[in-house]
């Protein structure tokens, strides 16, 4: 080792530090690395403290608040990341940090190819349309949620449930809501509450939140299909308020957690009540309406002629009926006159063409024995026996001579 001497003065701690920071912090501006997050903490002042290892080394790393918000996931241990930042020198204890401004958890960039891949097919297959969305009951009697029975989930809607409505059956289906085999007991669960009977009004599939990998059961195609093919209608609760499963978009209600999923699936005993407080007082509101609207026109209707003076009513019934009998006799009594005229005066003319008409003026008829009209001498013979009828009366003759003009 060379020792300093009058030509080279040895660097203060200070002096060396800040070369190595200006060396490192301008040779690294802008890396990438990825690792597996250990040691990590989150004070309450919002920064990420965690190591950055692999196999052979490690690097303290820091995320900033700020950052930290961005994140779409929760950072914790034995995650793989993938970090984008810069390489930072902390002077008072002379160690270097990698300061974090991104982050994926690693091979995420895969998983959200191979989503967008399935949500294109189903999608194409009709699986998210809106048509296919069913209601959800009003008063749900048995409802079943899919999901871990000893989760945060099933807890919180449970609990919730039971503040809002009583009088619903819950039946918790156990399946594994994240790793391996998660979507075909998920699946294996849904098609387990189609076949109960008597049948569920309403069925539950979710868990609480977590990252992208730990929800990626809920992506799956069999979970998806599972849910579409169910003739139960389905909430997805996913407690992942920010990204959207596969289960979300093919579910018939969507629901970001479990607590919301008890407030979708069931009405608020509270508020029923409320309503129906509200309802009942419009329902005597409207009836003292009608009885008050009824009594007026009770009162109204007392007051009017009819029920003011009943006979009065009666007495000009009666003064009408005469008056109309006065009438009807009048007009009979011209209709008979009229009749008796025309009858007067066809008689007249029956009159005039009578044959006893003309006896009146002084003619007569003469018919034989036969009661035959006599018109001319040549019908008769001497010793016929004629009879002629006159004005008034008749007169018999015997024929003794007929004389013939023709």
């Amino acid at each position: 080792m060379t020792r300093p001497n009058a030509s080279h003065e040895p660097l203060s701690v200070a002096a060396l530090t800040v070369g190595i920071k200006e060396t490192l912090e301008s040779g690294f501006p802008d890396v990438w690395v990825a690792g597996e997050v250990s040691n990590f903490s989150r004070p309450s002042s919002g920064h990420c403290y965690f190591t950055l290892k692999d196999d052979a080394a490690q690097i303290r790393a820091v995320m900033w608040r700020g950052s930290a918000a961005r994140l779409r996931f929760d950072l914790h241990d034995g995650l793989e990341l993938v970090c984008h930042g810069s390489v930072d020198v902390y002077a008072p204890r002379g160690s270097y940090q990698l300061v974090v401004n991104e982050a994926q958890p690693r091979g995420v960039g895969a998983l959200e190819l191979q989503l967008q891949k399935l949500r294109e097919k189903l999608a194409a297959e009709g699986l998210f349309d809106r048509a296919r969305k069913r209601p959800l009951p009003a008063f749900p009697r048995r409802i079943a949620f899919v999901t871990s029975p000893t989760g945060a989930a099933i807890r919180d809607f449970l609990q919730v449930l039971s503040r809002r409505w009583r009088g619903v059956d819950v039946l918790v289906i156990p399946a594994r809501v994240q790793g391996e085999g998660a979507a075909v007991e998920i699946a294996a669960g849904i098609r387990a509450a189609n076949r109960l009977r008597p049948a569920l009004d309403a069925l539950v599939v979710g868990r609480g939140g977590g990252s992208l990998e730990d929800l990626w059961c809920f992506n799956e195609e069999a979970v998806v299909r599972a849910i579409a093919a169910s003739e139960i209608p389905v909430i997805s609760a996913v407690g992942h308020e920010i990204d959207v499963t596969l289960s979300d978009l093919v579910a018939d209600v969507r629901a970001l957690t479990p607590s919301e999923a008890a407030e979708r699936v069931a009405p608020s005993g509270d508020e029923i009540t409320q309503r129906l407080q509200t309802l009942s007082g419009r329902l005597h509101g409207a009836a003292r309406r009608r009885v008050a609207l009824g009594h007026e026109r009770v009162a109204r209707a007392a007051r009017s002629r009819p029920f003011a003076r009943p006979h009065a009513m009666l007495q000009d019934t009666a003064r009408r009926l005469d008056d109309l009998d006065r009438a009807a006799n009048r007009a009979v009594g011209r209709q008979v006159e009229r009749g008796r005229a025309r009858l007067g005066a066809i008689a007249g003319k029956l009159d005039s063409l009578s044959p006893l008409g003309v006896l009146h003026r002084g003619y007569s008829l003469t018919t034989d024995q036969q009661g035959k009209l006599v018109r001319s001498a040549s019908e008769v013979s001497v010793g016929d026996r004629l009879t002629t009828r006159l004005a008034r009366g008749e007169v018999v003759s015997i024929v003794d001579d007929v004389t013939d003009t023709a």
